[in-house]
């Protein structure tokens, strides 16, 4: 029986999509030993206790950072390269090794350290194929950019001609990394080494699907010089399977049922669900120009968010919006909400988790991207797919206008909408892919193949 080591990274876009490729894997009987840190164990509870005899713990703690000057987000991911190690030492200690280890992208070095111990290195790209694309076409060449960017001209464009579709994005929506990297710098050389070494490995795996990404999958092949890209999402936990979705990626501030017995008394498709993700905190601004249109329109909504310091849903907002709204401040089941059948239309920052569960569920998406890879999803979206429309997008001084956002919200739950058609057909492909289509068709020949090892 086939055993595999798997390392996430740790924040919850990464690691709840590993987990629930873990899901997958254990079910079709492979043995898995999963990388974790001790305050993550609770997240591996239900994969643990339906699959005690084949999933395994490798605990590690947090390696100690020793930044350069003004590199130390590239320091942070660098510093888990100490783990090689320990990790050569368990290996060889085990009596059934791992036959590849499945890494997180941003652990790029464990390509050297599959290729050290004699498997398989196998990327994990917790996000999509477009996306991954345009990464590793802006780590390849990240010198020449820099050496054409402008000092402050945050509006330079990047034209990616040699991707499908051609797209292009103003520097200021690079993400941060690639903005900070300094030709020299020890760590960001150190990082970029690693992301370069994704691109040579044995075989990388997509939480994606072929009726979403087809054109960047087959483009991905052609980029990798094999056929080992498997495509085997959207890794979400099945509506009424083992794993209980109330649970998904923590513990909820609200009780599920709560919430539920709220959205049973609405229409069917009446509520706009409006969530930024576990990390996002709004602005002062945009806290109030987001409010300020939920006061104006009439809707129903769920409001998720974040609050820290100024950054705080005003006072009497609640009161003043009645039993109209449903406001969360802190984590909540996502993905339940979405697949109630009150709920519409989705306010999103286009985190790919998000995106995937948005879509599967059938929900217009509202863009509102502000880093990272939200700038290309909700590119992905919006402009290609045409299964969402633009709320806003950018940074804390960048705000929706309250009176348009207003008008939008209630138009995103009109029925005849073309993004909402759209949306209901891309659904049903993403149903049927992880039925018995070309997910599974994926996913199967994955283990096939890491099966002969």
């Amino acid at each position: 029986m086939s055993h595999l080591l798997l390392y996430p990274y740790r924040g919850s876009g990464h690691i709840i999509p590993m987990l629930d490729l873990t899901h997958h894997l254990l079910r079709r009987g492979l043995t898995i030993t999963i990388m974790v840190m001790a305050d993550d164990i609770p997240l591996l509870n239900p994969l643990i206790s339906l699959h005690p005899d084949y999933v395994h713990t490798f605990i590690y703690n947090e390696p100690k950072v020793t930044p350069s000057p003004h590199s130390s987000p590239f320091a942070k991911m660098n510093s888990t390269q100490k783990l090689f190690g320990p990790i050569v030492q368990w290996f060889h200690s085990h009596p059934l090794p791992p036959v590849a280890i499945v890494s997180d992208f941003l652990f790029g070095w464990t390509s050297e350290l599959a290729s050290h111990l004699g498997i398989r290195h196998v990327v994990f790209s917790p996000s999509g194929a477009f996306n991954f694309l345009i990464m590793c076409r802006l780590w390849r060449d990240v010198e020449e950019i820099k050496d054409n960017v402008r000092e402050g001209d945050e509006n330079f464009f990047l034209a990616l001609q040699e991707i499908p579709n051609s797209p292009r994005f103003p520097w200021w929506q690079v993400p941060g990394l690639l903005r900070d990297y300094k030709t020299g710098d020890q760590d960001c050389e150190s990082f970029r080494k690693g992301i370069l070494a994704n691109m040579t490995s044995w075989g990388i795996v997509f939480n994606s699907f072929e009726g979403l990404e087809s054109v960047y999958l087959d483009h991905m092949k052609k980029f990798m010089g094999h056929d080992r890209v498997w495509a085997v999402g959207p890794l979400l936990p099945e509506e009424h399977g083992q794993i209980d979705v109330s649970g998904r990626g923590g513990s909820s501030v609200v009780p599920l049922d709560k919430l539920v017995t709220w959205l049973d008394q609405k229409p069917d498709e009446s509520v706009v669900y409006i969530c930024f993700g576990s990390k996002v905190v709004l602005s002062e601004k945009q806290m109030s120009a987001l409010v300020g249109a939920l006061e104006l329109c009439n809707v129903g909504f769920i409001l998720c968010l974040k609050e820290s310091g100024s950054s705080s849903i005003p006072s009497g907002f609640e009161d003043r919006v009645g039993d109209r709204g449903f406001v969360v401040k802190g984590w909540v089941p996502q993905l339940a909400i979405l697949r109630h059948r009150a709920v519409g239309s989705f306010v999103t920052h286009c985190g790919w988790n998000s995106t995937l569960e948005g879509i599967t569920s059938g929900v217009m998406m509202l863009t509102w991207p502000m880093t990272s890879d939200q700038f290309a999803n909700a590119v992905l979206l919006v402009d290609q797919l045409g299964i969402g429309k633009r709320v806003c997008e950018g940074g804390p001084e960048i705000l929706p206008e309250p009176v348009e956002l207003a008008q939008l919200l209630e138009e995103s739950l009109s029925v005849d909408r073309p993004e909402r058609l759209k949306i209901k057909k891309l659904s049903q492909t993403a149903a049927e892919a992880v039925k018995q289509g070309t997910s599974t068709v994926d996913l199967d020949a994955f283990i096939n193949l890491v099966s002969k090892i």
